[in-house]
């Protein structure tokens, strides 16, 4: 159901020219996807093999899900973890509920949303020890995942923090119909995947921490999503035994960073 704001009537100005409208958006869609170590403070290196990008996890490790909106318009972004999303702890499926980037922004993910104002983090954890293996539903884990939708509306709001679609489900047409493109866009790897072995990492459900949204209206261009792409993670051993070659973290260049994106640590104990 797409949710609307109500119609204003705006009276032009003297002299009043509309502002342009904002260039298309970029050809190989609008958002980036990234993982993020948050222990060691760098973002993961992705790897491609059979037209999959696959990223190595370290068990314990805390990470983020690092958004990357390089278009000039909003986009909402429905973020499965494991096949489950991320914000509802439903069954993952692109009709849902999901984050409002604005023109430009970058935002991390780093938890499970338990309120407007608190996440659990997302852990990478053994199989077993997944949120989606606890809650009965492991046939998913080891895959991070977005459903990008571009915005119908024609005006744009100056940049604001991290905002929470409050939309409720799209009718059932349009549910059916954004489920297909996302099983589309994954069928090209089932075979690759039925022969895949066991996976050795997924993710937990951790310390809670905060993070602050709000809810805003966001109407979608398309009842499809615009874009959809999955990230593919295991452990390093898993990766190579499927002869993904991995660079080391010492051979990774690490550039010097004014703000390295650390918090304060505690003093040291008396």
């Amino acid at each position: 159901m797409k949710r609307l704001l109500p119609l204003l009537l705006i009276l032009p100005l003297a002299g009043f020219r509309p502002a342009p409208l904002p260039p298309p958006m970029p050809q190989d869609g609008p958002v980036r996807v990234a993982l993020v170590d948050r222990d060691r403070g760098t973002e993961l290196r992705s790897y491609p093999a059979d037209g999959q990008r696959w990223v190595a996890g370290e068990r314990g490790h805390r990470y983020a899900v690092r958004l990357y909106n390089d278009s000039p318009r909003r986009v909402l972004v429905v973020l499965s973890v494991d096949g489950v999303n991320a914000i509802s702890g439903e069954d993952a499926d692109p009709s849902q509920t999901g984050y409002v980037l604005n023109p430009g922004q970058r935002a991390d993910i780093t938890g499970w949303r338990k309120t407007q104002d608190e996440v659990a983090q997302f852990v990478f954890s053994s199989p077993s020890g997944s949120y989606a293996s606890r809650t009965g539903r492991p046939d998913n884990v080891g895959v991070v995942g977005v459903a990008v939708f571009e915005e119908a509306r024609r005006w744009y709001p100056r940049p604001q923090p991290i905002l929470r679609d409050r939309a409720g489900p799209a009718p059932a047409a349009a549910a059916a119909e954004a489920s297909a493109a996302a099983d589309a866009s994954a069928s090209r790897i089932e075979g690759y995947s039925a022969k895949s072995q066991a996976p050795a990492l997924g993710t937990g459900h951790g310390a809670r921490e905060s993070s602050s949204v709000r809810d805003t209206d966001f109407e979608r261009a398309t009842r499809s999503p615009a874009q959809v792409l999955q990230l593919r993670y295991d452990s390093a051993r898993n990766l190579r035994a499927r002869g993904i070659l991995l660079d080391s973290p010492s051979r990774l260049d690490r550039q010097p960073q004014a703000f390295p994106n650390r918090y304060v640590p505690d003093p040291p104990a008396r």
